[in-house]
């Protein structure tokens, strides 16, 4: 019987992509490696060990993208360099240090997992801390799909899994003996996200359980888990000006921007669902025949996976920017910025099915569905998982 590893995974609840970018690799080392791993995740910024400051700071992150993006967007460049990120890591973030490294201690982690770019500097204290029995190693799962951000990239992790081809040169560049340490793997999502588009039966029937007429033109409209770029504003123009769409708004965690919408759904007819913050909403992404959403890296890597096309309609400056150029030049979406453009996009892809035909194809070539499990094979290979051992467990599943 092999001996359990621990996993430690920090990550925080600043959005949804990196809790779930986190969760999506605890299930594939369940899957992969059944009974040997056990995971603990910690919310060294946003968690209940985290000191009142910093839980106060972590949490100007949903207000700041909803009411004042540029703020956000200031915030990103400037301290988008190694000597700015190392004056926040020894004043503003210091404190994240003490929850992971009370974690780490508490567990004994075999492998150290960061999922979040100002948790990378707290998982390198952590694995270093005094007590320790030796080297812990580190391994740091990037989630901005292109443009990569100074924090992600100076901490000097054992490995870097990284979403794609620039992101991958970007942390190549970044200190010296960073590019050996770089692998690509995709963004990880869950299982549910894997398997492609549903055969026409699953999805059908998966529409019927959801309330959603088997021949409607479902439009998922998405502002990530802070419901932001203007997600009630959008889909009330849809639903006044198109009656031959069912709007499916996911409203996250903005419950304002839900109970606005919720107000609506009397008059639209049953043309639109309002949703707060689901844990299916991978299936409300299969049944969809396109996603209306900010480009946050999270959703774009599972609608790719589940084979959706993609309409860009407002993006967080910094690290969006450069997802929203990535899913554009793979053919897998387009960008409308204002609420006008929208709604022409929408006229023009309705009435143009080839074109969303090779928008879908696009998506599922840009697709990494595999990303998890590679993910997972990495965190096992540094937690001393020898070959044989990992061969053996991969005929049990």
């Amino acid at each position: 019987m092999l001996e359990q590893r621990t996993v430690l995974f920090l990550f925080s609840d600043t959005g949804a992509g990196h809790r779930r970018a986190a969760e999506a690799v605890v299930e594939a080392l369940d899957a992969r490696y059944p009974g040997t791993f056990v995971s603990v995740l910690c919310d060294p910024l946003r968690g209940p060990t985290a000191s009142r400051p910093q839980r106060w700071l972590a949490g100007l992150y949903g207000p700041c993208v909803r009411w004042a993006p540029w703020a956000w967007g200031a915030a990103y460049y400037v301290s988008n360099s190694r000597p700015a990120m190392a004056v926040l890591w020894r004043s503003a973030f210091s404190s994240a240090r003490r929850p992971a490294t009370a974690a780490a201690a508490a567990i004994q982690p075999d492998v150290i997992v960061s999922c979040h770019p100002l948790t990378g500097r707290a998982a390198l204290q952590a694995a270093a801390r005094p007590g320790a029995a030796g080297p812990v190693p580190v391994v740091t799962v990037v989630t901005d799909m292109a443009a990569v951000h100074a924090s992600w990239r100076y901490p000097r992790a054992d490995l870097i899994a990284v979403p794609s081809e620039p992101a991958r040169r970007r942390c190549q560049a970044g200190p010296a003996g960073h590019a050996d340490r770089c692998v690509q793997t995709g963004l990880p999502v869950e299982s549910r996200a894997q398997s492609g588009p549903l055969p026409l039966a699953d999805r059908s029937a998966l529409r019927r359980s959801l309330g959603l007429g088997e021949q409607d033109f479902v439009v998922l409209l998405s502002g990530g888990g802070e419901g932001c770029g203007g997600l009630a504003r959008r889909a009330a123009a849809i639903v006044r000006q198109r009656d031959d769409l069912h709007v499916v708004a996911a409203c996250g965690r903005n419950d304002r921007v839900r109970r606005r919408l919720g107000a609506l759904t009397a008059k639209a007819g049953g043309r639109l669902t309002v949703l707060g913050f689901t844990r299916d909403f991978t299936d409300w992404l299969h049944s969809a025949d396109l996603v209306v959403t900010k480009p946050g890296p999270g959703i774009l890597a599972e609608a790719a996976c589940c084979g959706v096309p993609m309409l860009m309609t407002s993006h967080l400056p910094g690290q969006e920017r450069g997802n929203s150029r990535l899913v554009v030049r793979a053919g897998a979406g387009r960008t409308a910025r204002g609420v006008r453009s929208m709604l022409r996009q929408l006229a023009v892809l309705r009435a143009d099915p080839a074109a969303l035909a090779s928008m879908r194809q696009a998506s599922r070539l840009l697709a990494r569905p595999r990303a998890a499990d590679e993910v997972a094979s990495q965190i096992a290979r540094l937690a001393g998982l020898s070959a044989p051992a990992a061969a053996d467990l991969e005929m049990t599943r």
